[in-house]
């Protein structure tokens, strides 16, 4: 399916990686994948930002195998806003080792909560990048996400935010009575050239340190200034795995849609993994201990 106006097509992922060099622990798990169509029974949304290939549940069955990873997160892509059918159709196909985080409705009612809960879903995804309505560079809705928050905490979800934590250097001001624990994805998604000392980025430390945020190790494309090995990112994932080890957890971020320039290979990005945490003991906890608590697995 070509992209419309608008909406360029993506390049489709690397679908035979290599396996990485390092083992993953048993019960690993990729926090962080989406899958997408089939385009021919599933539309995408007319407002999308971009339009991806077909990447089904046995193209990323198959990933996760090569790279020895026995349990997954498929989040919500924005090409489809609210409406969950793709990911709630591939956690029924894929069962007990895989969980979800769905984008919902603002105003979302009970027993869609509830449905979706059943389904495998542990967390909602709001786009900040994308939803913040002309207010600005650095403002977000906080009462919408507050009274969203409110809404999914009684089921021990979180909330996930697609955000440039540099713009909002205000984040522990703007979430300190939130009933809820919130996920920042991407390293908190700011560009490497930003710095270690950029506001937003040390408000985002203070609040894994705090336990009310967790950060997701994926998509170093998207804030590295430089080509693999991304090494410009390694500091900052120093940074936040020394705030808070028990706050991060990682993922592939698989097809790796809008990737500008070469596609990555999947087992050259886990292979970052080993310089992000060097520590055997804290690379456990990121793949297996932290995910299991955020997103309700059995324990390892």
């Amino acid at each position: 399916m070509t992209g419309q106006a608008g909406a360029p097509p993506c390049a489709p992922p690397d679908f035979a990686p290599r396996p990485p060099r390092f083992a993953f622990p048993p019960l690993a798990c990729d926090c962080h994948a989406h899958i997408l169509g089939p385009a021919s029974r599933f539309p995408w949304s007319p407002d999308r930002v971009y339009t991806p290939p077909d990447c089904l549940l046995p193209d990323y069955r198959a990933i996760l195998a090569t790279l020895g990873v026995a349990r997954a997160v498929l989040v919500q892509p924005s090409v489809y806003g609210t409406d969950n059918a793709v990911l709630l159709g591939a956690l029924r196909e894929a069962g007990p080792s895989m969980r979800g985080v769905a984008v919902v409705d603002w105003s979302v009612d009970e027993a869609t909560l509830e449905s979706l809960h059943a389904a495998g879903v542990r967390g909602a995804r709001v786009n900040v990048v994308d939803v913040r309505e002309g207010q600005g560079r650095g403002v977000l809705p906080v009462e919408r996400l507050r009274a969203l928050a409110g809404r999914i905490a009684a089921r021990g979800w979180h909330l996930e935010l697609l955000l440039h934590v540099d713009e909002f250097a205000g984040l522990e001001r703007d979430l300190a009575d939130f009933p809820v624990e919130v996920v920042f994805g991407h390293l908190g998604y700011m560009r490497t050239d930003r710095g270690l000392a950029a506001p937003g980025f040390r408000a985002l430390l203070r609040l894994l340190r705090a336990g009310r945020a967790w950060a997701k190790f994926t998509g170093p494309y998207r804030i590295s200034t430089g080509a693999l090995p991304h090494a410009d990112v390694v500091p900052f994932a120093h940074a936040l795995i020394e705030a808070a080890p028990g706050q991060v957890v990682w993922g592939s971020d698989w097809p790796h849609v809008m990737v500008k320039g070469a596609m990555p290979n999947d087992g050259d990005l886990a292979d970052l993994l080993p310089a992000w945490v060097p520590d055997e003991g804290a690379r456990r906890a990121v793949l297996v201990d932290n995910p299991a608590r955020l997103y309700g697995f059995p324990p390892g």
